[in-house]
Order: structure tokens, then C-alpha cells, then sequence
């Protein structure tokens, strides 16, 4: 079989998948351990009777809806290559506008702290562009905080500290930023029956209240941990706008904006606290 015959093939196979072609190139440049621009360029190589064996197998295991980054153990976030597994959320690109935003309020030598850090792609992409910064992630989960450890080392990024942490908990000092990506969807919700979110923690997923119980203990317990004028933004629902942002209003956060995600959906809340 060749390269292109072979995703000709996995897209038609893979045509229910919201993006059939590039999990089909994906999936079949982690089997030749090429770059996925190899494909392009080589469309007529023959597969080995391995690699089409296997290339075979992957696209069997993405049919039954395993998501592509768990069939890789990786996930790019801001050109960042992570290791992925089944312990965490697998970092959306969406959750990059959060970094992005985040940078706005980070000075050089900036104090920060992630909660919930999973793979640890929110800490370690600003780590990565503020090397002077002192970096803090902590999870709840153990297996979470081994993964985002590794994914550190891997980078070489050396200004980070993750440690577990219920929330809070376990967390000492003060920030000039706190971000988080935690837990806001709805236990009821139809979603969680489709795509990727059913082969990931349900933990690190539903919140009650609506989704909101975990946005509203951090927003509450972060005034504590924030310096003068610090900045706590969180991502959110793109239902949730309106209510984190009450959410905000009611703790006498200042400064409350909504930012929309690429998609023109409201995603990420942010708010300064002044004491």
C-alpha cells in the first residue's frame, strides 16, 4: 500500500470524525516516524507490511472514538511537544487564547501559579516564554503531576515547580497571576457522551453547580494567594461568560473581561483583586 492509497483509505474509514484527513496523516506519520509534511512530499513510498499492519490497528482503535493524541501519547500546545495520557485533559488549542492572554499580565520576573495543570501546557508555555519567571502547577492527581514533571523535563524547562495539590490546599506564597483551566462542565451534560471526553477523567472534567462550583471556590480562595492588583484568569464554558463573570462582581474582583475563543465563543475570564 502507499502513503497516499493508505489515507485515502483511513480518511473514508474516519469520515465520521470531525477531521478524518489529518487524523489519518497523523496517525500515519507516527507509524513511519516522519513529520506529517513527509507524506505530502512522497505520496508514492510503499508501506511495509509493519507499518501498514499497524497504521491498520491505529485507525481501527480511532474508529472505536480513541482520541488521536492518546494513539500517539502526544499533543503540540504553543509548539510545544507534550506527552499525553489518560490521567489528564488533552490540551485544546483554545486554551492557548488563556496563554496567550496571560502573558499580557505577566511582567519578566512574574510569580505564577496553575491550578490544575494536567499535562502542565498552561505552566510550562509560559515558562517557556518567560524564563525568568517563578512557575508553580500543582493537580490533584498524582499520575497528572508525574506527567506534567516529565513533559517538563523533556522541555528542559527548569523554572517550574509541580507539586499535588487539592486546589489550594497545599499551595504557599503569593502571585501575581493565577490561571486555571479547571473542571466547568455540567454532570448532565450530552457532551460528555460524544468524542474525545469519554476516555478522559471524568475529574478533570464535570464541576456541580452547573459547572461552576470549582471556578467559584478558586475565584474565592485566590484572593488570598493573589498579590496587590494580581490577575486570575480562568477558562470557562462558552455558556459560562455571564455567570463568571457575577462570579467575579460578587468577590469584588475589579477589572472583569470576557475573551472569546477562536470560534467567537466566550472561553476565558479574567479579573484583577485589589485589597
Amino acid at each position: 500500500m502507499r502513503i497516499d492509497d493508505a489515507l485515502v483509505w483511513a480518511k473514508f474509514l474516519l469520515s465520521t470524525s470531525d477531521s478524518p484527513l489529518l487524523d489519518a496523516q497523523v496517525l500515519l506519520a507516527h507509524v513511519l516516524e516522519k513529520e506529517t509534511v513527509y507524506l505530502m512530499t512522497w505520496p508514492e513510498r510503499d508501506l511495509s507490511a509493519e507499518q501498514k499492519s499497524a497504521f491498520e490497528a491505529l485507525v481501527e482503535q480511532r474508529l472505536n472514538g480513541v482520541p488521536v493524541a492518546h494513539l500517539t501519547g502526544t499533543r503540540e500546545f504553543w509548539s510545544l511537544p507534550l506527552k499525553v495520557n489518560d490521567s489528564t485533559l488533552i490540551p485544546r488549542p483554545d486554551t492557548e487564547i488563556l496563554v496567550e492572554t496571560a502573558l499580557g499580565f505577566c511582567a519578566p520576573n512574574a510569580t505564577i501559579l496553575d491550578l490544575g495543570t494536567g499535562t502542565g501546557a498552561i505552566i510550562l508555555a509560559l515558562a517557556s516564554e518567560l524564563p525568568l519567571a517563578t512557575c508553580c502547577a500543582v493537580d490533584f492527581s498524582d499520575d497528572a503531576v508525574q506527567l506534567a514533571r516529565e513533559n517538563a523535563a523533556m522541555l528542559n524547562i527548569n523554572n517550574v515547580t509541580i507539586s499535588q495539590s487539592d486546589w489550594f490546599g497545599s499551595v504557599q506564597g503569593q502571585f501575581d497571576v493565577i490561571v486555571s483551566n479547571p473542571p466547568y462542565i455540567d454532570e448532565n451534560d450530552h457532551h460528555l457522551k460524544k468524542g474525545d471526553v469519554r476516555f478522559e477523567p471524568l475529574s478533570a472534567l464535570v464541576a456541580s453547580e452547573n459547572g461552576l462550583s470549582d471556578i467559584r471556590l478558586i475565584a474565592q480562595q485566590a484572593r488570598d494567594y493573589l498579590n496587590e492588583n494580581g490577575c486570575l484568569l480562568i477558562e470557562h464554558g462558552f455558556e459560562q461568560g455571564n455567570a463568571v463573570r457575577e462570579i467575579f462582581s460578587q468577590l469584588a474582583y475589579g477589572n472583569i473581561k470576557t475573551i472569546k475563543d477562536y470560534g467567537d465563543n466566550d472561553r476565558i475570564t479574567i479579573a484583577t483583586y485589589k485589597r
